[in-house]
């Protein structure tokens, strides 16, 4: 399928026009429930949050980017925010490698090896990951009694998600998946430093990522900064949730489940219902709206410059 990718540029258009037809059918599939939404809310509120989003994502894509230059690829921001984010668009199809080859074949066109793309990108998925169930277990236990009790097993998983983010045993791990699928291991061992700017990068951009889910419940009930807690918790533990559900594309549905669910002892479930639309319909504009400039801001730089700036930068 990369080969293919690689020498056909038609293919890499289709891809992305499907991409996209999935992403606009997920869209007008839940129209309806989404505009019914966006009119319990003030428009500001509807902004603020998509702000936060989009802010979020810029987090998100520092922390990929450290661990990229870490594993020895230095790419622009602009051109990484092109790789990220366009390649990001190929997980609204069905599936879970489209948005892997996307990126290994966009980051390539800059002079990164497949490999390195492969693993900063698992890299910074489980850093996600384990900076988000980490939000959870801290935040979750101070909604109520009862999701306390129903998420005491995140408090369990802290330690092991320390030890799954030390640099070595992600760069082991990443080795023996490449080695399993007959690929060159990685030729660095990721730098402590890099695991650790990623690191804070990610649990930022999960701390921004909160904010939109605290506007939205302050527009729906008082509560005021205290709600905020709730929020993000409530938001990290239903992307673990959707993460973990892979056959559906983006966790759609199953995320905002979880977040009705979780937000059961704080708003009512219409009302829950209501953010969780939302709050799907931010991200996915999000990931539109960084697709889009990434692919704006990376059209000035050629292939060439970047592959050229990553040589001289080793």
């Amino acid at each position: 399928m990369l080969s293919r990718l690689r020498s056909s540029p038609l293919l890499r258009v289709a891809l992305a026009l499907v991409a996209l037809a999935f992403l606009g059918y997920g869209l007008s599939r839940n129209w309806h429930d989404s505009a019914a939404a966006l009119g319990m809310l003030s428009w500001w509120t509807v902004a603020g949050s998509v702000v936060s989003v989009l802010a979020g994502l810029g987090f998100m894509l520092l922390a990929w980017r450290a661990v990229l230059a870490g594993f020895g690829t230095p790419l622009p921001l602009r051109v990484a925010a092109k790789v990220l984010f366009v390649g990001q668009l190929g997980k609204y199809v069905p599936g879970s490698v489209w948005a892997f080859a996307a990126m290994m074949e966009l980051a390539r066109d800059h002079g990164s090896p497949p490999r390195r793309t492969f693993g900063a990108t698992v890299v910074a998925l489980v850093t996600s990951l384990g900076c988000a169930i980490a939000l959870a277990a801290v935040t979750l236990p101070l909604t109520s009694q009862d999701v306390a009790r129903q998420t005491w097993y995140l408090v369990a998983l802290i330690p092991l998600i320390v030890v799954g983010l030390h640099p070595r045993v992600l760069t082991f791990g990443l080795n023996l998946v490449l080695r399993v699928a007959r690929k060159e291991p990685l030729d660095r061992v990721l730098p402590g430093r890099a695991m650790l700017v990623a690191t804070g990068w990610t649990m930022i951009g999960w701390l921004v990522y909160g904010v939109h889910i605290w506007l939205l419940l302050g527009d729906m009930r008082p509560g005021g900064v205290s709600l905020y807690a709730v929020a993000a918790g409530a938001y990290a533990l239903a992307w673990v949730t959707g993460l973990l559900t892979v056959i559906i594309p983006a966790g759609i549905g199953v995320r905002e489940g979880a977040m009705v669910l979780v937000l059961a002892p704080v708003l009512s479930a219409p009302g829950a219902l209501v953010v969780a639309i939302v709050s799907r319909l931010a991200f996915t504009l999000g990931d539109v709206a960084w697709a889009g400039l990434g692919f704006l801001l990376a059209r000035g730089q050629a292939p060439e410059e970047s592959r050229a700036s990553q040589y001289a930068a080793q």
